[in-house]
C-alpha cells in the first residue's frame, strides 16, 4: 500500500464563482491580476468575454494555443495593454520590440543562447552558486528571505556569464531595487486598462521613475566601460555585452536598442529564474518525499564528480521539481496578443472559434497550468508529472513556462541549466524548512512574486566532496 501523504497544495487564489463588476476588475488587476479569474477560466477550453469594454478571448485549449502562437503567429501582435505596461521599462528590448526591431534584436542575441553555447556557462554557474551559498555557512535554523536570496544569486550568475562580472553597480541591495522597479513599474495602471495614450500620466508609476533611472544609469555606465576597453584594443571578453555592442551599426542595432536589450536582461532576464528557484525551495520544504528523492539524487551526482554540464540530464527529480514549481507559479503568468485581421480556428470536434480583428487574446499559463481538464490535482505540487516516464502525457502546448512560437524565451536552455546547478549546490549543502511565519502569497507583476516574502529556515547538511 502506498502510504505517501497527500501532495502539498501551495497557496493560490480560489477561482471566483461570481463575475466581478467593472470597478472590481480595475481594482483587482491593479492589486493582483491572479485573483481575477473565475471558475470558467479553469474549466473551459476558451471563453469569449468583454474585459473593461474590450472583446477578449481567453484560451486554454492546447490546439488553439498552438494555432495562435505558432501556426498563424503572424496574425497576432503584442496586445496594447501589455505594451503600455512594459514599454516604459524596456522600450525596444527583446520582450517588447516588434517587427524589424524585434528581428534585429533576436538575430543579435541568438548566438549567445544556442544550446551548445549555453552549456559552456555551466562552470561559471557552478562557481557563482558555490560562492553565494557561503552566506549560509554555519546556519543552524537561521531564517533567510529566500526570495531575496535567489534574486541575488541569479543576478550574480547572470553578471558573471553574460557580462563577465562587469555590470557597473555599486548597489548592495540589488534585489530590493528589482522589487521596487517591478512593484511600481511592472503592474497594470488603470489608465492602461482604459488604453489611455502614453502621454497621460500613470500616477501609480511616478515613484518608479527614480529606480528606473538608476537601472538605466547602470546600463549606460556598463556600456561605456566596455566600449572603452574595446576601443583601446584590450582583451574585451567575447560575452553577451560585447556581442551586442558589436551588433550596433548602420545595418544592425542602434545604441538605444543595445541599451534596451541590456536593461531587459539585467532587470528581467534573471528575475524569472530567481522567482522559480524560490518557489521550488518553498514547495520542496513542504514535500518531504520529494525532498528525500532530490537529496539522494543530488548527493549521488555531485559526489560522483560529474561535470555540471551534465547535471540537468542526471537529476530528473530536481528538474521535475523545478518544472512543477514553474507550472504552479509560472515565471510569466500571462501571454497577451491582439488579432491583426479576422481569423478562425476549427477544433478536432468541428467547433469553430471566430477570432475577430482587434480582439485581445489571453493565453495565461497561470490558468492553463491549473486547468481541470488538463491536469490531475491541478492545484497540488506533484513533480512526478515531469519525470521522464510521465512527460509524454503532457501536451506541448498545455505547459508554457517559456512561452511558445517565434517569441519563445530565448534563454530557456540557459535558465534550466542555471536552475538545476543552483538547486544542486543549495540542496547538497543545506536543507530549507518552513517557519511559523512563512505565508507567501502569489502576486502577478512582471513575474509571479511571493508577497510577504519567502522566509525559510536554513540548516547545513553533512557535506560530501565539493564538486569544484
Amino acid at each position: 500500500m502506498d502510504m505517501r501523504p497527500e501532495p502539498f497544495e501551495p497557496p493560490a487564489p480560489i477561482p471566483r464563482t461570481v463575475p466581478p463588476s467593472k470597478l472590481e476588475i480595475i481594482r483587482t488587476v491593479f492589486r493582483n491580476p491572479l485573483e481575477l479569474w473565475g471558475e470558467p477560466s479553469y474549466t473551459l477550453p476558451w471563453i469569449m468575454t468583454s474585459f473593461v469594454g474590450e472583446k477578449t478571448l481567453i484560451v486554454n485549449d492546447p490546439g488553439l494555443i498552438k494555432y495562435l502562437l505558432v501556426d498563424n503567429a503572424a496574425n497576432y501582435k503584442m496586445s496594447v495593454v501589455r505594451q503600455l505596461v512594459l514599454r516604459p521599462i524596456l522600450r525596444d528590448g527583446l520582450l517588447t520590440a516588434e517587427g524589424p526591431v524585434w528581428r534585429r534584436s533576436r538575430k543579435a542575441v541568438a548566438p549567445i543562447f544556442t544550446p551548445r553555447h549555453a552549456k559552456g556557462f555551466a562552470t561559471q554557474m557552478l562557481r557563482q552558486s558555490e560562492l553565494y551559498v557561503q552566506k549560509y555557512e554555519g546556519a543552524d535554523g537561521t531564517v533567510f528571505d529566500i526570495g531575496n536570496d535567489m534574486t541575488e544569486l541569479a543576478f550574480s550568475i547572470l553578471s558573471d556569464t553574460l557580462f563577465s562580472g562587469e555590470i557597473v553597480t555599486a548597489s548592495t541591495n540589488f534585489a530590493d531595487d528589482v522589487d521596487d522597479l517591478l512593484h511600481s513599474m511592472g503592474r497594470v495602471d488603470p489608465m492602461d486598462l482604459l488604453r489611455a495614450p502614453t502621454w497621460v500620466p500613470r500616477v501609480t508609476r511616478i515613484g518608479g521613475q527614480r529606480v528606473l533611472g538608476k537601472f538605466r544609469k547602470i546600463v549606460r555606465d556598463t556600456m561605456e566601460l566596455r566600449l572603452k576597453r574595446m576601443a583601446e584594443g584590450g582583451d574585451a571578453p567575447s560575452d553577451f555585452l560585447t556581442l551586442l555592442l558589436r551588433a550596433a551599426g548602420p545595418d544592425g542595432l542602434t545604441m538605444e536598442e543595445v541599451e534596451d536589450n541590456i536593461l531587459t536582461f539585467i532587470g528581467a532576464g534573471h528575475e524569472t529564474t530567481a522567482r522559480a528557484l524560490a518557489w521550488t525551495l518553498y514547495c520542496v520544504a513542504n514535500s518531504p518525499h520529494v525532498r528525500e528523492a532530490m537529496e539522494e539524487e543530488i548527493d549521488r551526482v555531485v559526489e560522483s564528480g560529474a561535470d555540471p554540464v551534465d547535471w540537468l540530464d542526471r537529476m530528473p527529480w530536481t528538474r521535475a521539481a523545478f518544472e512543477e514549481a514553474m507550472r504552479l507559479y509560472p515565471p510569466a503568468p500571462s501571454i497577451n496578443r491582439e488579432a491583426i485581421a479576422d481569423d478562425s480556428w476549427t477544433s478536432p470536434d468541428g467547433e469553430v472559434v471566430e477570432i475577430p480583428r482587434n480582439v485581445t487574446i489571453l493565453v495565461m499559463p497561470w490558468t492553463l497550468h491549473r486547468h481541470e481538464r488538463l491536469w490531475q490535482k491541478p492545484r497540488a505540487f506533484m513533480p512526478e508529472r515531469f519525470l521522464p516516464e510521465n512527460r509524454d502525457q503532457i501536451h506541448r502546448f498545455q505547459y508554457l513556462p517559456f512561452g511558445a512560437g517565434p517569441r519563445i524565451c530565448i534563454g530557456a536552455t540557459f535558465a534550466m541549466q542555471e536552475a538545476i546547478i543552483a538547486l544542486g549546490v543549495l540542496m547538497h549543502r543545506f536543507r530549507f524548512d518552513m517557519t511559523e511565519d512563512t505565508r507567501p502569497w502569489p502576486v502577478q507583476r512582471l513575474t509571479t512574486q511571493p508577497a510577504n516574502g519567502l522566509a525559510l529556515k536554513v540548516r547545513a547538511r553533512p557535506r560530501g566532496p565539493s564538486p569544484s
